[in-house]
Formats: C-alpha cells, structure tokens, sequence
C-alpha cells in the first residue's frame, strides 16, 4: 500500500511540476509575443513620424515656393511697366534729339553716360545676389533630409 501511494504521489507531483511549467512556458511565449508586438508597434510609429516630418517639410517648401512665385510674378509685371515706360521715354527723346542743338545733345550724352553707371552698378548687384541664390539652393539641396530605413528584423 505505501508503494501505491508513492506512486500516485510522484504522479501527482509530476503533473503539478508538468502544469507549472506549461504555464511558465505559457508566459514565456506571451512575453516574447508582446515584445514583438511593441517592436513593431514602435517601427510603425516611427515610420508615421518620419513620414509626418517628411511631409510638414514639404508642405512649408511648397508654401515658400508658391509665395516665392507669387512675388516673382509682380516683379515682372513691375519690369513690364517700367519697360513699356522707358521704351516710350526713349521715342519721345529720339524725336527731340532729331531738333535739339548740339549742345542740348552733348548734355543729353552725359545723362545717358550717369544711366549707363548706375544700370552698371545695379547689375554688379544682381550679379552678387544671384550668386546669393545659387548659393542658397546648393545649401537646400545639401541640407534636404533623408530618412534611411531602418534595418528589417526577422520575427
């Protein structure tokens, strides 16, 4: 009789120990499952993100450039008007140089001469500032994020 009771004790036992590691083994899997899960989850957040950042960036150099455009479209309709503007000043001169005495003429040469120094100037100073823009660009295009991916990980 003590040998029959042993015996279903060690298979009581047994059972106990087998539940105990079957539900430790239980845990173990859901841990890793959940670790898994959260690893994921972050990636994807991170990826919104990254996408999120993209995009805002985008959004305010398009904005920029619509604005920039804008201005860039009054600019040239100013230099059509100022255009139209001195073509017509010029005809009115050429028909008063045709009459006028050489020494009204002689005067008129050194006003163009003054003109023709600041036109000189004022595109010196184009110069610089389109050499500013260029600059300018390469350092966006430079300076333009970009995002890696991040390294895939085998479930």
């Amino acid at each position: 009789m003590s040998l029959f009771t042993h015996l279903i004790m060690a298979s009581v036992a047994a059972a106990a120990v087998w539940t105990f590691q079957d539900a430790r083994m239980d845990a173990t899997v859901a841990d890793a499952r959940l670790a898994g899960m959260e690893e994921k989850l972050q990636a994807q957040t991170q990826g919104r993100a990254n996408e999120r950042a993209i995009s805002k960036t985008y959004i305010e150099a398009l904005n920029v450039a619509r604005t920039r455009e804008a201005a860039l479209h009054t600019d040239l309709r100013h230099l059509h008007a100022v255009s139209d503007s001195l073509r017509e000043q010029n005809a009115n001169t050429a028909r008063q140089l045709a009459a006028a005495p050489p020494a009204a003429v002689l005067e008129y040469a050194a006003a163009l001469g003054t003109v023709f120094d600041d036109c000189r100037a004022a595109y010196a100073g184009m110069v610089e500032k389109a050499d500013g823009h260029a600059s300018d660009v390469r350092t966006i295009t430079q300076a333009w994020p970009v995002i890696t991916a991040a390294p895939t990980r085998l479930p």
